[in-house]
């Protein structure tokens, strides 16, 4: 259902027409007013009982079933292996419009706060936020962190609206040749390639999907780690990644291999900095999803 439809459209439009419209006007600190007095009425009508009963049946607040020492370990495992990238510990907010403006990312999957910022879902967009920072006195820039992220499309029964994301990205600006795309994708497939192993990962590979025909020789710029084409993909195309994309699979204990990851090229900083000459490249592993495969 989209915004405009159903419940939305009866409760913005009202009598008077565009409530939504008048708010989305008004300046950023008024409406940031109106929305925090919202929100102080709507606590103030809740009770202890009212606040226990939204924590056990809310999928944004519910706190996750795996094990914190497992996710723990995952962490500090991915971690260790990007000692290449200077760690950031990300803020859990962005500003708002980040994801839709920067990644294309639908405005509605995100959840915003009533502080002009959104949370964040995805640590690569954070980071690229810091990198284009980076980028006016660091010739390259790489950076990686692990975050917990919220989305707020909806998700299969027994998955949880938050999650651990392992993310890392290269900034820099274009070399020729794509000797700045060759190099970083080499580096980054290395990077997810030795975090796997280091969790006990007894195979591990890529599956490249190319989107642009320059991006053909690329393929062959990932050493150690096994390249398959991925030309059926769908997700990531439309805009969101450039040149190339890939995600990445891992086997553990003799199973069979299973999704753990995705990267791609993208035009952020590009967008953020106005300057054609950008490159960025992204990368990551779930956490959680990793969690689940790990031998008990």
């Amino acid at each position: 259902m989209g915004h405009d439809d159903g419940p939305g459209r009866r409760v913005l439009s009202g009598p008077g027409g565009g409530a939504a419209d008048v708010l989305a006007a008004l300046p950023g600190a008024d409406l940031t007013t109106v929305q925090l007095e919202v929100a102080r009425r709507r606590a103030a009508r809740l009770s202890g009982p009212d606040v226990l009963r939204r924590h056990r049946t809310d999928r944004f607040a519910a706190p996750s079933p795996l094990p914190f020492a497992r996710l723990r370990r995952v962490e500090d495992a991915v971690l260790g292996a990007a000692a290449d990238f200077d760690l950031v510990a990300l803020s859990p907010l962005v500003p708002l419009g980040t994801h839709s403006a920067v990644a294309g990312v639908a405005q509605h999957r995100v959840v915003p706060t009533g502080r002009g910022t959104e949370v964040a879902a995805d640590p690569t967009t954070g980071l690229a936020l810091e990198a284009a920072v980076r980028r006016s006195a660091e010739d390259v820039v790489r950076l990686a962190t692990v975050q917990r992220v919220v989305r707020a499309q909806q998700v299969a029964a027994g998955l949880f609206a938050h999650f651990s994301l392992f993310g890392a990205v290269t900034a820099g600006r274009d070399s020729g040749d794509l000797t700045f795309e060759r190099q970083h994708l080499a580096e980054h497939a290395g990077l997810l390639a030795a975090a796997c192993r280091a969790l006990g990962a007894t195979e591990v590979s890529l599956a490249v999907t190319v989107l642009d025909p320059r991006f053909e020789g690329l393929l062959d710029a990932v050493p150690d780690v096994p390249v398959r084409p991925f030309p059926e993909r769908e997700s990531g195309r439309g805009g969101y990644y450039t040149g190339l994309c890939f995600k990445v699979y891992a086997s553990f204990g003799g199973g069979e291999l299973a999704e753990v990851g995705d990267g791609g090229f993208t035009s952020w900083t590009r967008k953020l900095l106005g300057n054609a000459k950008e490159r960025f490249l992204t990368s990551a592993l779930g956490v959680d999803r990793l969690a689940t495969l790990l031998p008990a």
